[in-house]
């Protein structure tokens, strides 16, 4: 009669145990979606379960992590594109203004504004059609196409560009630059670049006053400066100037959602060179963008 009570005892403990067993391994199960719970732990019998499970689970938080990152490049993508976008229409508009405002243009003045808005919206319309081809590729992703480029012409072709940006804004442009500077590079993505620092020396000027533009060609590298006149910018924000969708001073009100500089740094990045922003000495910012020269390439 006691063997039985204790054979009874004994079922009764060992199958408790199991229900207890199973019911910590059930109330794992929801742990595994939770991603800030630490490790799923279960009973020394239960080991190689709470192994699996944890296995699961942090594959479950790499996945999700992922996922969120993709949206996130999905949505810098678009603002890239609408960032690019902007620029050439700015343009059109501005010289399409200057048509309708001025009555005494000249026949010769008229055609080049006319021209000159045409195409641009050629461009808005290519970076359109750039849109979904650039689509397959994530940001960090886009492809380069190198060309001997020459980087005085293009300099040229921005400023031509912003005139009207610059006339709304009775802001002179003074270029210090050699005749003709060939160099091996993406042609479109340094032009918007430049462009970047450009457009962004304008916003950030006080009217009525010179935006100077240095290019210089030195043993080691090419430099590219950007200089204006306005306000300073506290070091602390200096700092994060090329962090993404971080803009240095609201009080501007300039148009702009952050991406901007941060386009400028990567496709600086992306061609081997650098780019460094600090304030001047007498007021507003200057960007140095220095290009590695090529001396093993035919330029």
């Amino acid at each position: 009669f006691y063997m039985i009570i204790i054979l009874v005892i004994a079922l009764y403990r060992f199958f408790s145990k199991k229900v207890d067993n199973i019911e910590k391994l059930y109330k794992s199960f929801d742990n595994i979606l939770n991603e800030e719970t630490q490790n799923i732990e279960l009973p020394n019998e239960m080991t190689r379960f709470s192994e699996k499970l944890n296995k699961i689970k942090y594959e479950y938080i790499l996945s999700t992590k992922r996922a969120k990152e993709a949206e996130q490049k999905k949505n810098d993508l678009i603002m890239y594109m609408a960032h690019d976008l902007k620029t050439p229409l700015t343009s059109v508009i501005g010289y399409l203004s200057l048509l309708n405002e001025e009555q005494e243009i000249s026949k010769k003045l008229q055609n080049k504004y006319i021209k000159i808005a045409l195409d641009k919206a050629l461009r808005v319309e290519e970076l359109t059609n750039q849109f979904f081809e650039i689509t397959r590729y994530n940001l960090n992703d886009i492809p380069l196409n190198k060309t001997n480029i020459d980087l005085v012409m293009l300099l040229d072709q921005l400023v031509e560009e912003f005139y009207p940006m610059l006339e709304e804004r009775n802001l002179k442009l003074n270029i210090t630059k050699p005749n003709i500077l060939m160099y091996n590079a993406d042609g479109d993505k340094l032009a918007r670049a430049f462009g970047n620092l450009l457009k962004n020396a304008i916003s950030y000027s006080y009217e009525n006053t010179t935006i100077t533009i240095n290019m210089i060609e030195n043993e080691e590298n090419i430099e590219i400066t950007f200089k204006n006149k306005g306000a300073t910018i506290p070091e602390y924000k200096l700092e994060r100037i090329f962090d993404k969708f971080y803009q240095a001073d609201g009080s501007h009100k300039a148009e702009g959602n952050g991406l901007g500089l941060a386009l400028v740094k990567r496709i600086v990045d992306s061609a081997g060179g650098t780019i460094k922003a600090e304030n001047r000495e007498y007021g507003g910012c200057r960007f140095v963008v220095e290009l590695p020269i090529q001396k093993d390439e035919a330029i």
